[in-house]
């Protein structure tokens, strides 16, 4: 088959930690997740594989990056290695790409309560 069509009924919806979650499924080497969120992520965490790329859909926040705030609003693209430690705060509507996707086993909470 040379296309994979994801129908929006089969998209996993989540909660975690103020954010909400639309679950794509992992797309060739990279995972995609739709977040959306009134107040950000309340909690820190680092992933020790995989590279976050945010791309800011709708909205406007702070990203905490190992403790340095990086301002982001609609049409940015930020881009965050492993093992950089992650929190945000913002009404924030984000395309969330995992390369390689998201493995649980590889994410670190640093701080379970952010505010």
């Amino acid at each position: 088959m040379k296309y994979k069509l994801t129908k929006s009924l089969e998209i996993l919806k989540k909660e975690k930690c103020g954010i909400k979650l639309d679950i794509y499924p992992d797309i060739e080497k990279s995972g995609i997740v739709r977040v959306k969120t009134k107040k950000g992520h309340n909690q820190e965490f680092y992933d020790k594989k995989s590279v976050f790329t945010y791309i800011i859909l709708e909205g406007s926040g702070s990203f905490f990056l190992d403790d340095k705030e990086v301002k982001v609003e609609k049409g940015d693209v930020l881009s965050i290695e492993p093992k950089t430690r992650i929190y945000y705060k913002g009404e924030l509507d984000m395309m969330e790409i995992t390369t390689p996707p998201f493995h649980p086993g590889n994410e670190v909470e640093t701080r379970a309560s952010i505010w």
